[in-house]
C-alpha cells in the first residue's frame, strides 16, 4: 500500500470537516480526515524502507496528511546531518501550522552547537512556516540550559506580520516567562514587542500552570497599563 492509500484506509469524513476548520488556509479538498495517531503509526511502519524513502522523494505532496507524515518520518532520523537536510528540503513545502508543530525531531535534541546556526537560518527566512519552525525549535531546545538572554532577541526581531509567525513570538515569550522570568519580563515591562504580540504574550502566560501566581499578578498589572 502507498501513504495515499494507508491514510485513505484511516479516514473520516467527520473528522475531515473538523480538521478543515483548524487550518482554513488548507483547501478542504486537501484534506483526508486522518486522526494523529493513525498517521504517527503509519510513519513508525514504513520507517526505513524503501516505501519510506521513495515518499520522502515525492515533494510536493497532495494531501495535508502526507505532509505530516513527511514530517514525523524525518523526525525519526538518527543522523543530525541526514535529518537536517531532510528538514531543510521540506519546509518550503510547509503550508499551515499543524504540519509545522506537530514534529520534533530527536537528532536536534542531541547537538544543540550544531542547531543553533540552522535555527538563525530558518528565523531569517521570508517563508512563514519556515521562520515559525526555527522560533519552535529555538523555544524548544534554548529556553533550559542552553539559554542565552540574546536569544530573546532572536524571537523579538523575527520578521514578518503574518499571524502564524507573531503567534508564535508570544508563545516563546509565554514559554520563556515560564522558564527564564527575569531576563524574558524585561521585554514585557519595557514593551519591546508590537502591541499585539505584547498582548498575546501576556494572555497565554496567564493561561499557563508553569507561571508563578505572583508574577502573573505582575503580568496582569502590565497588561492592565496597556
Amino acid at each position: 500500500m502507498s501513504v495515499y492509500e494507508r491514510l485513505a484506509a484511516c479516514a473520516s469524513g467527520e473528522y475531515r470537516d473538523f480538521q478543515s476548520r483548524l487550518v482554513p488556509n488548507i483547501p478542504k479538498e486537501k484534506i483526508l480526515g486522518v486522526r494523529t495517531p493513525d498517521m504517527r503509526l503509519i510513519a513508525r511502519e514504513i520507517k526505513g524502507t524503501k516505501e519510506a524513502e521513495a515518499f520522502l522523494a515525492e515533494l510536493p505532496h497532495r494531501y495535508y496528511e502526507e505532509n505530516l507524515v513527511h514530517f514525523f518520518l524525518i523526525a525519526m532520523i538518527r543522523d543530525f546531518d541526514e535529518c537536517a537536510e531532510a528538514v531543510d528540503a521540506f519546509l518550503s513545502y510547509v503550508d499551515c501550522w499543524p504540519v509545522c508543530d506537530q514534529s520534533s525531531p530527536k537528532a536536534f535534541q542531541k547537538d544543540h552547537k550544531r542547531l543553533l546556526p540552522l535555527i538563525r537560518k530558518w528565523i531569517g527566512s521570508e517563508h512563514v512556516y519556515t521562520v515559525r519552525f526555527g522560533l519552535r525549535m529555538l523555544m524548544n531546545e534554548f529556553l533550559g540550559e542552553d539559554f542565552r538572554p540574546e536569544y530573546l532577541e532572536w524571537a523579538a526581531k523575527a520578521a514578518g506580520e503574518d499571524y502564524y509567525i507573531k503567534m508564535m513570538i508570544a508563545w516563546f515569550f509565554a514559554t520563556a516567562l515560564a522558564k527564564q522570568y527575569d531576563e524574558s519580563i524585561v521585554y514585557i515591562e519595557e514593551r519591546r514587542l508590537d502591541p499585539w504580540t505584547h498582548k498575546k504574550a501576556i494572555q497565554k502566560a496567564l493561561e499557563s500552570f508553569r507561571v508563578s501566581a505572583e508574577h502573573k499578578e505582575h503580568l496582569k498589572a502590565l497588561r492592565a497599563e496597556g
